[in-house]
């Protein structure tokens, strides 16, 4: 549906331009017919097509959105924020002041990534005869962005815009994370009310308490990254040994235990655990290398609110210990990899799609030494993904890399709630009168948590939107209105081409390697061109 048909439409219109059958890019327009909110606004992640659609125009006017409600600080979430304001958007941007402060080093951050990207890519450009690409935004233009934000408390309910009111909740996934309740007036005196989950908290999270929201909800759009995942009830003593178990295990291969982390929480929870155990004598003593710029400031902003976190002192300790060394030049960088020796390595991207993550695993996941623990979920066509799935080869920065280091997996840190803690904060939400909206998970797990829910309540509309469809909320059950406006919705959440094109390179590379002879070699050439030529 085009802008001008979806005016047309009269009363509450719910769209999903974001995480719908896919994990990143979360943003949700709600519109009526005297004002229009967004609810996130998210960059895409994961394969270069799901990235492309950060590239291209928004599927609304930007000037004519009056308010932004902001979940959390999460780049998944807020990653686009810079690029509304870019593109015409001056109203405010609501968040809870956790999230406030959060957003200030991790958008003018995200903005540094995407002018150095670009960057490299006009090099590369240049010298292929292609022309320059812009970046979607630069630093200048997040801190400008900066500006609109307005921070918020839980529970207090707020005015937004013209008829539409909201209350925020605390969600338990991150620092100044939070559900939203939105209240739009109508005919009759009885407002709407929908639920916004954000990203649900997980019980294993250390640093906050279990996820709240309100009851008596007309319409929930829920997340289900770990739908389809029934996780053992994992508390301390228990988390604490397998990170033990890790460790030992890396440490004995004398060489680095490289941790690819986000580094907004993530990386803060590891540094307490790591200590904790180091502090016991139950892992060696060793130096932690915090290795990401943005890692380090966000440290700052969580000792700026330790007081209002579960473990708050611990944190403290942590980041403060002679073990812990934050690096912040590439200098400094580039240092590491000289060391040898078992030393511990967190690095940002968490899914290894960018960042400093990527210079360690290139001199590393060649050597048998090394190690490399995943603590976080890993999108389908990241680097990550590709890894854990039990890639011999991979192509990193335009090389062939032979994966001979470890790779390990430590599902005990999620941000996210698995399936029945997920379908126990659904079920707190009841009497549910019109629908629950499946969002922010990949096919398999919204599924299964759909079948999951129907098991809870039979009668249960649920509903998995494509990206870009629309709805109209009368109160009960909602109608679809018009079709996906982008052509490459069915690329999100997938592998593609260029995953599918890396893993063809890497073949032909092994085949021409495991030719007898040259002869041999000539031959694979002429029936790979053969093959390009009879299409």
């Amino acid at each position: 549906m085009t802008e001008v048909e979806s005016r047309q439409e009269t009363g509450i219109r719910l769209c999903f331009h974001g995480a719908a059958h896919a994990v990143t890019g979360s943003c949700f327009s709600l519109r009526t017919d005297e004002a229009h909110i967004l609810i996130d606004c998210g960059m895409f992640q994961g394969s270069k097509s799901e990235k492309e659609l950060n590239y291209r125009a928004f599927p609304f006017d930007p000037a004519l959105i009056d308010a932004v409600l902001l979940t959390h600080a999460h780049i998944d979430h807020s990653g686009l924020l810079p690029k509304l304001a870019k593109d015409g958007f001056s109203g405010p941007i609501f968040a809870t002041a956790a999230t406030v402060d959060l957003c200030s080093v991790m958008l003018p951050d995200s903005g540094h990534i995407q002018e150095m990207e670009v960057e490299q890519l006009n090099r590369r450009n240049a010298r292929r005869g292609r022309s320059a690409v812009e970046a979607i935004y630069g630093v200048e233009q997040a801190i400008t962005t900066l500006t609109q934000f307005r921070s918020v408390p839980l529970g207090k309910l707020m005015a937004i815009a013209k008829g539409i009111r909201a209350r925020y909740w605390d969600a338990g996934h991150l620092l100044g994370s939070a559900s939203i309740e939105v209240e739009i007036d109508r005919p009759g005196g009885i407002p709407l009310r929908i639920l916004f989950s954000g990203d649900v908290g997980s019980s294993l999270k250390p640093f906050h308490a279990d996820p709240t929201g309100p009851q008596g909800i007309d319409y929930v759009i829920c997340e289900t990254t770990y739908g389809d995942v029934d996780r053992e009830d994992v508390m301390l003593d228990r988390r604490l040994l397998l990170l033990q178990a890790e460790v030992t295990a890396a440490a004995q291969l004398e060489g680095p235990l490289l941790i690819p982390s986000f580094a907004v929480e993530r990386t803060q929870e590891l540094l307490v655990d790591l200590i904790r155990l180091m502090k016991a004598g139950r892992i060696p003593g060793a130096p932690i290398f915090v290795d990401s710029p943005l890692a380090t400031r966000a440290s700052a902003v969580f000792e700026k609110h330790a007081g209002e976190m579960t473990n708050g002192q611990a944190l403290l300790k942590a980041l403060r210990d002679p073990q812990v060394r934050f690096t912040e030049s590439v200098e400094q960088s580039k240092a590491i990899d000289r060391i040898r020796g078992f030393h511990i390595v967190i690095a940002a991207s968490g899914m290894c799609d960018a960042g400093r993550i990527r210079h360690h695993l290139k001199e590393w996941l060649w050597r048998g030494a090394a190690t490399i623990l995943f603590a976080g979920f890993q999108a389908q066509g990241t680097l990550g993904r590709i890894l854990l799935d039990g890639a011999h080869h991979v192509r990193l920065m335009g090389e062939d890399v032979q994966v001979k280091a470890r790779i390990r997996s430590l599902d005990v840190y999620s941000g996210h709630a698995d399936g029945p803690q997920l379908a126990a904060w659904v079920a707190g939400r009841r009497p549910i009168s019109g629908s629950v909206f499946l969002t922010h998970g990949e096919e398999r797990a919204m599924q299964s948590f759909a079948d999951r829910l129907k098991k809870l309540d039979p009668e249960l509309l649920v509903i998995a939107p494509l990206l870009d469809s629309m709805f109209t909320l009368p109160g009960g059950a909602p109608r679809q209105i018009g079709n996906p406006v982008r052509s490459a919705a069915n690329s999100a959440g997938r592998l593609d081409w260029h995953n599918e094109l890396s893993s063809l390179i890497l073949d032909i590379d092994e085949q021409m390697s495991l030719a007898a002879d040259e002869r041999g070699r000539k031959q694979i050439i002429r029936r790979l061109r053969k093959a390009l030529t009879s299409e």
